[in-house]
């Protein structure tokens, strides 16, 4: 019952689609009211919040819908071209997420199997993240398209292992690799089977600059969480090709006590699953998206 994903019209636009605890806090808000349209799969079509007798199982696209006016109402927003704003979620079931994390950390150590672990995990997350407005997000990357980006990034990692003194020069490679990596995966995003024209624009040389700013940062004990924030402000600046502008909300203090607090809990090792889902979690609903020209950062 937990699986269940819900749309709602708001504004005149469709919103979501939100897990079933989301959208139940969003009725605890009131932004959801007896009078709100909603709908989620095996409903027959929309209806207002307080005339549906209960929550059916599902997650696809909703049917088109008449709101007031007569435009049609579709899975990206009225066909005029609106589309809805608001901040993402990921649903992460929590011992599929500890064993791709595992998988990660396997593929890195032993380099070769790196592609097809990047890969497979970045099919299996993308599904899992609601976007307004772009139900079904999948990811279409391939193991063969920059398998070489991702054994360097591996290989790279064993810089600071042979020799520390070696550790520095590794950080442009890595960044270099990364912006590399960042440019695939958001080139080959598609919403309901549809590719997205989106493309990362960030220059090489600033995403190498951040990187060697966050290394610095480390030695100020807190201003690394800084370093993050700006980084990702940046990162969402340069996503080019989308009718919405993306946003990163999260604040340096936010970043810092949330990774502290998870620093201790690893310590304890049983808490590790669990707090790293919320943390995981965090950051992607520090992510939204909004119309363009109404986000002043």
């Amino acid at each position: 019952m937990s699986n269940r994903s819900w749309f709602f019209a708001a504004g005149g636009q469709q919103q979501g689609p939100y897990p079933e605890a989301q959208f139940r806090d969003l009725i605890a808000r009131g932004q959801v009211s007896v009078q709100t349209l909603v709908w989620c799969e095996g409903m027959a079509g929309w209806q207002k919040a307080g005339e549906v007798p209960g929550l059916m199982a599902g997650g696809g696209a909703p049917p088109p819908m008449m709101p007031q006016g007569g435009a049609v109402m579709g899975a990206g927003g009225y066909a005029g071209g609106g589309y809805g704003s608001g901040a993402l979620s990921i649903d992460l079931p929590l011992w599929s997420f500890l064993g791709y994390c595992i998988l990660l950390v396997i593929g890195q150590i032993f380099v070769i199997p790196s592609p097809w672990v990047v890969t497979a995990y970045y099919r299996w997350l993308f599904p899992k993240i609601n976007v307004p407005g772009r139900p079904n997000l999948a990811f279409t990357g391939q193991v063969g398209d920059i398998w070489y980006v991702i054994v360097g990034l591996a290989l790279v990692g064993y810089i600071g292992v042979i020799d520390n003194r070696l550790q520095l020069l590794g950080i442009p490679a890595q960044a270099a690799l990364s912006w590399m990596l960042m440019r695939w995966v958001v080139s080959h995003l598609s919403s309901n089977g549809q590719p997205l024209p989106i493309t990362f624009e960030g220059s090489i040389w600033a995403f190498i600059g951040f990187q060697l700013l966050m290394f610095v940062s480390i030695f100020t004990v807190i201003g690394w969480a800084w370093v993050i924030t700006f980084w990702m402000r940046w990162i969402c600046r340069n996503l080019a090709g989308t009718r919405r502008e993306v946003v990163f909300n999260g604040s340096g203090l936010q970043v810092l006590w949330r990774t502290i607090v998870m620093s201790l809990l690893f310590i304890l090792i049983i808490p590790i699953p669990w707090i790293l889902r919320w943390y995981a979690k965090w950051f992607v609903s520090q992510t939204a998206l909004v119309e363009r020209g109404a986000y002043a950062a």
